[in-house]
């Protein structure tokens, strides 16, 4: 059964963790076909090289990758294609390189440059974003005056990828099931065992790659893409954890900040337990808003006060623990996926009515509507392959970004306070270090402020009820970005510009085209 159609989305920065099996939260984009620029049955469109300008000053062992040829072929009918050279490992850039797959618009007036553009994840696929998405993540206005640039970062989809499961396993996985009533040691035992199974299947198959997919190395990247399109400064439209690698560009390149908007923001001084909690919170008071608007409609399954209809549903969660669901197409629903989809549409509330149907059919034992959301939120197609590798990607990013323990008594006393942050998800965000323990790589990177000192103004957009980066994240980047500039939509959901108001519109439309910087602390 498939219920109304979610709006296209941006994929959300971090993907929650639960004690039961790794819970990824992708909003689902439209029409997710896979291409490469081979399949394309146009000719090409030519041969492009950096101009000397954009390229700069760069070190020796640099300058072939700032100045490579760029073969750019039409592809999916009205786009440019390319594959772009960037070097494994930036502190040996001789040792061996990668590909980036990288996607474009041509504006349709006079550019006056390229905007670069990321959905988010980490894992998210920038080239989708631009191939299905392009209208609801730009407006008409900013699609006249620039070039719009889509990338798969390191690790992702069309560039080179990191493997770790089959789609086959992959579909076993979103299966597995615990034993609700098994004492503590040993479900942490089982998990812990999975959790090595998928790190050494990962490491075997992404080979040494698995070890340089940071958010530092793809920031850097995004220089290379920045001279290659010859811009002398980069223009910059990065949502979710796009923000985090829009301002660590920032901090590594200053004084090649074009205009840089950084939408639904991430804190990157917080740790990684700290980001588990700062969601945690978010995701209750979504929850909390989506049942009290729900109970202001005729066909609500959520009785009494919003408390009331908050417990409801953290009865249903329970009851799925106990006992996981059937679909029609024999797939078992455990609570794990159950709770998969439910989250994906608390990240837009114009999708709350499609939670509704959703639930209300599990509370009658169906449940295909929610195995719809959380399919479209893992990037599975009906015929049970994946679309991406965002999963993987999501991990193998993180594992080297943050720090995490999987000591046990820390473990524990993260998920009393993600509990109390969050009784209705809390528990299901905890645990999150035992992913990450027997990962091959260790991390490279670690929480810390970024100031990106002497870079134009970079506008910081955060939206009052986002549940998946907490409003108060987007006030913390913009305070540590030195020439930060906040504006806040007062809203639901995730991300603001494109799915918000004219308000946003304007301001994010006016700053890339006219360089006219928004108030700071503006309010939309």
């Amino acid at each position: 059964m498939t219920p109304g159609p979610l709006s296209p989305g941006r994929v959300p920065r971090r993907r929650p963790l639960t004690a039961l099996a790794a819970v990824a939260v992708v909003l689902g984009l439209s029409g997710c076909t896979l291409f490469s620029p081979d399949d394309a049955d146009a000719p090409a469109t030519g041969v492009e090289t950096a101009d000397p300008a954009a390229v700069g000053e760069v070190d020796a062992d640099l300058r072939g990758f700032y100045t490579q040829e760029v073969l750019w072929e039409d592809c999916e009918g009205s786009f440019s294609c390319a594959t772009i050279e960037v070097p494994l490992d930036y502190s040996d850039p001789g040792r061996s390189s990668i590909d980036i797959a990288a996607i474009r618009s041509d504006a349709t007036g006079e550019a006056q440059g390229t905007i670069l553009v990321n959905p988010g994840g980490p894992g998210g696929s920038g080239v989708n974003i631009v191939k299905d998405s392009l209208d609801y993540v730009t407006s008409e206005r900013l699609r006249e005056d620039y070039d719009v640039l889509g990338f798969d970062p390191r690790g992702v989809n069309r560039s080179s990828a990191v493997k770790c499961y089959t789609d086959a396993e992959q579909d076993g996985a979103r299966q597995e099931t615990y034993p609700a009533d098994a004492p503590e040691d040993e479900l942490l035992a089982l998990m812990i065992a999975d959790a090595q199974e998928y790190a050494d299947l990962c490491a075997e198959r992404s080979g040494e790659l698995l070890g340089f997919v940071d958010t530092e190395s793809a920031a850097r990247d995004m220089d290379i893409l920045r001279a290659l399109v010859s811009d002398e400064k980069l223009n910059y439209l990065g949502f979710s954890y796009g923000t985090q690698l829009g301002a660590t560009y920032a901090d590594l390149f200053p004084e090649r900040v074009g205009r840089l908007v950084l939408d639904g923001a991430i804190d990157p001084s917080l740790s990684n337990e700290n980001i588990t909690l700062g969601q945690a919170g978010g995701f209750e008071r979504a929850v909390r808003a989506y049942v009290a608007a729900c109970q202001q409609g005729s066909e609500c399954p959520y009785t009494g006060s919003v408390d009331d209809g908050v417990r409801q549903i953290q009865d249903l969660f329970a009851a799925v623990e106990r006992e996981p669901l059937t679909a029609e197409d024999g797939r078992v629903v455990p609570i794990s996926t159950f709770v998969q989809g439910f989250i994906l549409p608390l990240y837009d509330n114009g999708n709350w009515p499609t939670l509704t149907q959703a639930v209300t059919a599990a509370l009658a034992g169906d449940p295909n509507s929610m195995l719809y959301l959380a399919d479209l939120s893992a990037e599975r197609r009906p015929d049970g392959t994946y679309a991406t590798n965002a999963t993987a990607a999501f991990l193998a990013v993180n594992c080297l970004d943050y720090p995490t323990t999987n000591d046990p008594a820390q473990m524990r006393a993260d998920e009393q306070e993600l509990v109390a942050a969050s009784p209705t998800f809390g528990r299901f965000l905890a645990y999150g270090g035992i992913t990450c323990a027997p990962w091959k790589y260790p991390p490279v990177l670690g929480p810390a402020p970024l100031r990106a000192a002497g870079a134009d103004p970079i506008v910081v957009i955060g939206t009052t009820g986002d549940p998946a980066t907490p409003y108060e994240w987007s006030t913390a980047l913009a305070e540590q970005l030195e020439s930060g500039v906040h504006v806040t939509w007062q809203g639901e959901g995730h991300t603001a510009y494109g799915r918000s108001n004219d308000c946003i519109l304007d301001l994010v439309d006016s700053y890339f085209i006219d360089g006219t910087v928004p108030a700071d602390d503006s309010r939309c």
